[in-house]
Formats: structure tokens, C-alpha cells, sequence
């Protein structure tokens, strides 16, 4: 599997205002990398605090003229350095990220100089929210279930948060052009501004990033419904739906068109099971050839019995390594984890509902990374037939949905 490191060890260091999608952007960056078979972490300084301070701060705890508040939050936030700086030198290929609001020029100057002593540095990457009703709806919709505020009522808890976010712009200093590379995303994606970004592992964190968006929606998985090949349990191919699986099909056209509240995208592979399964629903669909099964090579068509006894070698080595054994003249899992990254990036940038009917190896590869799975994880997700998978994409996965709608 092709990572996407370059020239040892990256710190992005996240620049913003509270509410502005800083904790959305690095944890779904950092699910992008580990999915791509890059080590990645977050460090994030808000849970540092809570768990050395408790959660219950007021929002005069953040007023910069607090000395007691502005004493205990350095403290904290360096808390969250130190374990970086070590994490750094136990990952030298690793991409960390420092998430806190980070809004002064001091502040990201004594980043800037302690990542200096061990030769890196950091990319700075500044979330601005322009738009009023985003920052309103993030206050809603994420903030207010954080732990500070699992006691409060929500409209204290909003009066607290908004005062929070005051003491911030009181010092706030957006990056200027000096302190080094920077990404600066304006109403999370809208606009993307860049000061020195060099490299292939930058520029696909850019590109990554500009396709990013926090509108909540929802992504219906499925497997096609029961084929020929599933009833003689055979590998790959290209079957026609069984009577079961046609009927699965109109079960499933009613059940989305029910959860539905707006007219999704529709995309399937390029075989017959999945676009036979798609003709039931009421939408258009796309076909995709990143979406098809993973080739099983020499192997497609044959039972898993029939490799065992005619392939025992093949059928030990796939045993041992389902990750990353490679059918002969075909494909392994990690093969189709690459050929899925455009797609995840499209998933990302789509703001409407989606509906994916594809093949068991693709979905455990989508819903590994949709759900923060690691790769190593992958090959042994359940993705069973005549099953509706349901996620919405957030800053933490949430509960899957499943609904199973066949006998």
C-alpha cells in the first residue's frame, strides 16, 4: 500500500476560534491518514484540560486577564506539547496534530521554536468562520454535548460558550505571512488560502482539507441483494440478483425513500448485482469502477473450499495476512483502499444524502474509515447481506444504524 509520508516527521498545528470546526478538521484529517497507512494522531488541548482541571469551567476561566485561568491553561496546553514532542520521536514518519485555539502570535511562536530543537516545522492550519448561522449551528449541534456542559441547561450553556468564544477574539491574531507555512480555511473550505506549503504530504492535506465541509447528512451502505454466486457461495463474478435479492432491492427502495428527506446521490460499481439491486430506487444512478468487488484474480468464480484444496498455499498466505495478501493476478485489501481514496474524498465533499450499493471487501473498506477503524481491522468487519449500514459524518464517528430488511 502507497503511503502518503514524505521527509520524516509533520506537526500541523491547529489556529481559530472556538466553534470554528478546528476539532472537526484535525480528527477527520487524522482519520484520512491512518486510513491511508499513515501513523497520525491528535492532541487535543481542551482534553488535557478537562482531564487535569474538570470539565466545569466557567467561561471566566478563558479571560486572558485571568492570570489564575491563563496560568492553568498554559499549563495544560503544554501538558499536550510534551506528549507530542515524545510522540514525535517515537513515530519519525508520523503526522501529529496540536488542536487548540492557538490564537496569539506568542503562542505559536514558542510552538513554532520547541518543534525548531527537534528540526520541525509545524504547518499552521487557521479555521475562519465568516458565516454566523455555522457558528451558531456548531455551538448547537457539538458543542453544547460536550462534558463541559453536561450539567448545564442549553441555554446557559450557549450565554457561557458565546462568553468563552469573547475572551478568545479578544486576543485572537490571525497568521500572518512570517510565521512560517500555513493553510487558512475560510468557512471550512469556501476558500482556501496557502503561505509556503511544499511537498506531496502537504498538498494532499490540502487537498484533502479544501474538500471538507460540517454539514451533517447521511450515508447509506448496502451490500447488493442476494446473487447466484452468494447462494453457491462463490468468489467475485458478475450474477444476476436472485428472486431474494430482487426482493431486497424493493425493500430497500421503500426504506430509503422513507429515511430520505431529500433526493440522494446514488452510486454503485460497475457490476450487475449492484446495478440490478439500484434499478428498484427511484433515482438515477452512477456507476463506479472504483466501487467494484476486489478482483480475486485467478480465484474469481471459485469457492473458498475449491481454493483450499487446489491453492492450499494461496489459501494459507491469505489466512495469515487477509490485509494484505494479493490474490494471484488480482487484487488485496489495501489495493482497494487505494483505489477507494478519490472516492472518499468525494464522499467527503458531498453535502446531500448518499446511498453506495456495492461488494462486502469495498464496504469494510468505507466503513473502517467512516467509522475510524484501522486498516488492520478492516477484512473482518460484518457487512452482511440485505443489511442498510447508516452513518452521518462527524468530528467523532457515531453509532452505526443497521436495518435489516431481508428474511
Amino acid at each position: 500500500m502507497r503511503t502518503l509520508v514524505d521527509n520524516g516527521p509533520r506537526v500541523l498545528v491547529m489556529v481559530g476560534l472556538p466553534a470554528r470546526g478546528k476539532t472537526y478538521l484535525a480528527r477527520k484529517l487524522v482519520r484520512y491518514l491512518n486510513w491511508r497507512g499513515v501513523t497520525a494522531q491528535v492532541f487535543n488541548v481542551g482534553n488535557y484540560r478537562r482531564r487535569d482541571l474538570g470539565s466545569a469551567q466557567p467561561a471566566a476561566f478563558f479571560d486572558p486577564d485571568n492570570p489564575v485561568g491563563f496560568e492553568a491553561r498554559r499549563g495544560v496546553a503544554q501538558a499536550a506539547l510534551d506528549d507530542l514532542m515524545q510522540w514525535v520521536a517515537h513515530n519519525p514518519n508520523g503526522v501529529a496534530v496540536y488542536d487548540a485555539t492557538n490564537v496569539t502570535r506568542s503562542r505559536r511562536a514558542h510552538l513554532t521554536r520547541t518543534l525548531a530543537e527537534v528540526d520541525i516545522e509545524p504547518i499552521f492550519v487557521e479555521s475562519i468562520c465568516t458565516d454566523e448561522a455555522v457558528v451558531e449551528a456548531n455551538i448547537r449541534e457539538t458543542k453544547l454535548s460536550m462534558p463541559d456542559y453536561a450539567d448545564a441547561r442549553p441555554d446557559a450553556a450557549t450565554r457561557d460558550f458565546r462568553a468563552r468564544i469573547a475572551h478568545y477574539q479578544r486576543s485572537y491574531e490571525p497568521l500572518t505571512t512570517s510565521e512560517g507555512p500555513w493553510i487558512k480555511l475560510v468557512d471550512v473550505g469556501e476558500q482556501v488560502h496557502l503561505n509556503r506549503i511544499r511537498g506531496f504530504l502537504p498538498s494532499r492535506i490540502v487537498f484533502f482539507l479544501m474538500n471538507l465541509h460540517i454539514v451533517p447528512r447521511p450515508i447509506f451502505l448496502m451490500r447488493h441483494g442476494e446473487s447466484a454466486y452468494n447462494v453457491q457461495k462463490r468468489i467475485g463474478g458478475d450474477p444476476d440478483l436472485t428472486e431474494r435479492g430482487r426482493d431486497f432491492a424493493d425493500r430497500a427502495s421503500q426504506y430509503l425513500q422513507r429515511r430520505c428527506s431529500t433526493p440522494p446521490s446514488l452510486w454503485t460499481s460497475t457490476l450487475q448485482r449492484t446495478i440490478q439491486t439500484a434499478s428498484a430506487f427511484p433515482w438515477t444512478p452512477t456507476a463506479l469502477r472504483s466501487l467494484d468487488e476486489i478482483d480475486a484474480g485467478r480465484c474469481d468464480g471459485w469457492t473458498y473450499d475449491e481454493v483450499r484444496t487446489q491453492m492450499p498455499e494461496e489459501f494459507a498466505a491469505r489466512k495469515l495476512d487477509k490485509l494484505r495478501y494479493r490474490y494471484p493476478r488480482g487484487e488485496s485489501y489495501e489495493d482497494v483502499m487505494d483505489r477507494l481514496e478519490p472516492l472518499i474524498v468525494e464522499l467527503e465533499r458531498q453535502r446531500d444524502p448518499v446511498v453506495i450499493v456495492a461488494h462486502q471487501a469495498v464496504l469494510r473498506c468505507l466503513v473502517a474509515y467512516l467509522t475510524d477503524r484501522s486498516p488492520e481491522d478492516c477484512p473482518f468487519l460484518e457487512i452482511p447481506l440485505h443489511t442498510v449500514i447508516e452513518l452521518v459524518p462527524k468530528a467523532y464517528p457515531g453509532a452505526e444504524v443497521r436495518t435489516e430488511l431481508g428474511p
